[in-house]
C-alpha cells in the first residue's frame, strides 16, 4: 500500500512532542490506520463534497511551505509525499495509491505544510477544498475518525523520523539552544537536533553552511535559509506556525491562553458554533503542558502526561473549526468600545464580542542571585524527557512540596542518580496527594528533605553545585540540574485596569463593576469577559478544574452574546422607528 520510509532512524522510546501516540511505536508500522484505504461505500457518500480531477504525471498537488491546500483521495494512479533535505534534495517517504488519502494534522488549521505531494503517473484524484474537507469530516463522523486517526499517526512519524523538520545546532546546555529545542517539541514540530560538543555530522553541517560558532544556536530551514539565535516568535514566523490574523475581523469568541481551561473553551465553543480563535504565548498546554504525567486525570488511570493531554485538545479544537494563534502574546486589553480588543506583541491586534481569559500563572522564581543566569543551563521549571535527558546518572533537586514537583522527582528519578526533594515545610500532607507521599518515601532514589532551602547557586556559564541550608546545618552538593517547582503568580499584568483583580493580582469573578452578583460565577466585572482556571481568583489549581471551568464558562457566553444580538436589534428598530 505504502512505501516505507527510506532508512529511518530507530524512534524514540518516549514521544514528547505533545501529539498523541501510543506506546511510541512506530506508526509506519502501523499502515492499516497510518496510510488506510477507504471503501467505495466511504466514497459514494462523500462524492457532494469535491471535485473529481486527472492530473498529469510529476503535477504538484501541493507544496510545502503552502497554507489551507485542498485533500486528496486518490482514486487511480499514486501520490508521492516527499520531503527535502538541506540542500534542496527530494525525498520520497510514502506513496498514497487507490482510494487512499493526503494530508495530515496540518489540514486542521492555516498553518505552512511541512511537505510536498506530486503525482506519479496520471493521476485521478477527488479534490476537496478546504472549506469542502471541514464540512465532510462533520458530516461524516465514522469517516472523520479513520482520516483524525490516520493524521494523528502521520504527525507523529513525521516526528520520529524527523520528516518535514528542520535542523538545529548548537549546544545541548546551553540555555537558548534548550528553548529552541522545548519550542518545537511542545508544538509538535519535527526537527533534528545537532550538539556541537557530540555529534559528528554538526561540524560538516556549520562548514557547509559556513556557519561560525558565534552564530550558535542555529535553525537551518528546509530551503537551506538559517535562522541565527531566534526568538520564539521569530522561530514560530519562519516555520509558518502562526496562522494570519486579521484585525479587522470581529470574532465571536477569543480564547488568551490555551492550557487545560482555555483548550476546553475553545473545544466547546467552537463545537457550538462559536467563531473562535485562542491566543497563545508560546505552546498549548500551559503550565500543566510540562507535567511529566497527571496520574489523577479522570479517565486515564495509567495516566497521561500534560503535554500529551493538550496535544488531543488542540486537534479537537481545530477539528471543529477553532483557529489557534501561536507564539502570540497579548499585552494589552482595550475596554474603551463595545467589543474587546486584545493587543498582542508586535503591535497587532483582534477583535472578539465575548472573551475567556485562561492566561494562567508563571513560575515563581527563587529570587537568588544568578537565578536568572542559570535559566535553560541548570535552573529548569518543567521535568520532561528534554530535561530528563540533560542529567543522567545524575544527582538532581527538585524545590517544592505539591503534586508538581512530586510528579517531577519520582519522574526523574528513571534517570538521575539520585533526587533530593528539597521542602521548607515539615510535612507533605497539606500539599501533595497521599499516593505521590507514599510513592516518594517508598523510593530508594528519592530523598525528601524537610525544612530546606537552597541558598546559593554557584557556577560560571552553568550551574555546577548548590548550598543549601536544612535541619543538619548548611551543605553544599554538586547538582548541575535544579528543578523548581513553588508555585506561580497570575498573568494579569496585561489587563491594566479593565477588570478587577484581588490583592494578589488574581481576576475576581461572580460581580459585576458595581458589585452586584452576575449571572455566572466566572463572568468578571466587565459584561461579555469571563476568567477560568489558575489565573481566576479563589479557583482550584487542578487540571480537572480547569478543564471543568473552561468547558461550563460557555454557556455564559452564549447568554451573554444572546443578550447583545437582542439588544442590537432593538437598537436597530428604535433607529428605524426614528427615521
Amino acid at each position: 500500500m505504502t512505501t516505507p520510509p527510506k532508512s529511518p532512524p530507530s524512534p524514540p522510546s518516549q514521544n514528547n512532542s505533545g501529539v498523541p501516540t501510543v506506546d511510541g511505536a512506530d506508526p509506519y508500522q502501523r499502515e492499516e490506520q497510518t496510510f488506510p484505504t477507504l471503501k467505495e461505500s466511504h466514497l459514494d457518500r462523500i462524492q457532494s463534497f469535491c471535485a473529481k480531477e486527472t492530473v498529469k504525471d510529476g503535477a504538484l498537488l501541493f507544496e510545502r511551505g503552502q497554507r489551507s491546500v485542498d485533500f486528496f483521495i486518490i482514486l487511480s494512479g499514486a501520490v508521492e509525499i516527499f520531503d527535502t533535505d538541506d540542500q534542496g534534495n527530494a525525498n520520497v517517504f510514502t506513496v498514497h495509491r487507490k482510494n487512499q488519502f493526503t494530508g495530515e494534522l496540518d489540514l486542521f488549521n492555516d498553518r505552512e505544510i511541512l511537505v510536498s505531494g506530486r503525482a506519479s503517473g496520471v493521476t485521478e484524484v477527488l479534490r476537496f477544498k478546504r472549506a469542502d474537507f471541514r464540512r465532510m469530516v462533520v458530516a461524516e463522523p465514522d469517516i472523520g475518525e479513520i482520516i483524525m486517526r490516520a493524521f494523528i499517526l502521520r504527525r507523529v512519524g513525521l516526528i520520529q523520523h524527523i520528516q518535514g523538520g528542520v535542523t538545529v545546532i548548537g549546544r545541548k546546555q546551553d540555555a537558548l539552544t534548550l528553548q529552541i529545542d522545548r519550542f518545537l517539541t511542545r508544538n509538535g514540530y519535527p526537527h533534528r537536533m545537532l550538539d556541537i560538543d557530540e555529534d559528528e555530522d554538526s561540524a560538516s553541517a556549520m562548514e557547509g553552511f559556513s556557519i561560525d560558532r558565534g552564530d550558535l544556536p542555529v535553525v537551518i530551514l528546509p530551503d537551506g535559509q538559517l535562522v541565527k539565535a531566534p526568538t520564539d516568535k521569530e522561530l514560530a514566523d519562519a516555520l509558518g506556525l502562526t496562522e494570519e490574523l486579521r484585525p479587522d475581523h470581529l470574532y465571536d469568541l477569543a480564547v488568551i491562553g490555551a492550557g487545560p481551561s482555555g483548550l476546553a473553551a475553545a473545544v466547546y465553543g467552537a463545537s457550538e458554533g462559536l467563531e473562535t480563535i485562542i491566543v497563545e504565548k508560546l505552546a498549548p498546554g500551559g503550565q500543566a503542558g510540562t507535567s511529566s504525567k497527571i496520574e489523577n486525570y479522570l479517565g486515564f488511570p495509567t495516566g497521561i502526561s500534560g503535554q500529551a493531554l493538550a496535544g488531543r485538545a488542540q486537534i479537537q479544537a481545530q477539528k471543529f473549526g477553532a483557529k489557534l494563534a501561536i507564539s502570540r502574546n497579548a499585552t494589552g486589553l482595550d475596554c474603551d468600545g463595545d467589543y474587546n480588543k486584545i493587543i498582542l506583541e508586535g503591535d497587532e491586534a483582534i477583535c472578539a464580542r465575548a472573551l475567556v481569559i485562561a492566561t494562567g500563572a508563571s513560575y515563581r522564581k527563587l529570587n537568588l542571585e544568578n537565578d536568572e543566569k542559570f535559566e535553560g543551563q541548570g535552573i529548569h521549571y518543567a521535568a520532561t524527557p528534554m530535561e530528563a535527558k540533560l542529567c543522567q546518572n545524575e544527582e538532581v533537586a527538585v524545590i517544592g512540596g505539591g503534586n508538581s514537583a512530586g510528579q517531577a522527582a519520582m519522574f526523574l528519578s528513571q534517570t538521575a542518580k539520585h533526587v533530593h526533594l528539597l521542602i521548607r515545610s515539615n510535612s507533605l500532607a497539606a500539599s501533595m496527594s497521599s499516593y505521590l507521599i507514599d510513592r516518594l518515601e517508598a523510593s530508594p532514589k528519592v530523598t525528601i528533605r524537610f525544612g530546606t532551602a537552597i541558598t546559593e547557586l554557584i557556577g560560571e556559564n552553568h550551574l555546577e553545585s548548590l548550598r543549601w541550608k536544612g535541619p543538619e546545618g548548611i551543605e553544599d552538593r554538586d547538582i548541575r540540574n535544579v528543578f523548581v517547582m513553588i508555585g506561580a503568580v497570575p498573568n494579569t499584568g496585561w489587563i491594566g485596569d479593565c477588570l478587577q483583580l484581588d490583592g494578589c493580582g488574581f481576576i475576581r469573578t461572580g460581580s459585576d463593576c458595581k458589585g452586584e452578583p452576575t449571572d455566572s460565577p466566572y463572568m468578571t466585572s466587565r459584561a461579555g469577559v469571563v476568567a477560568v482556571g489558575d489565573v481566576r481568583s479563589g479557583s482550584v489549581k487542578r487540571v480537572a478544574s480547569g478543564v471543568g471551568e473552561g468547558s461550563v464558562v460557555i454557556q455564559a457566553v452564549h447568554k451573554y452574546l444572546s443578550d447583545q444580538k437582542e439588544a442590537e436589534m432593538q437598537r436597530a428598530e428604535a433607529q428605524t422607528e426614528m427615521a
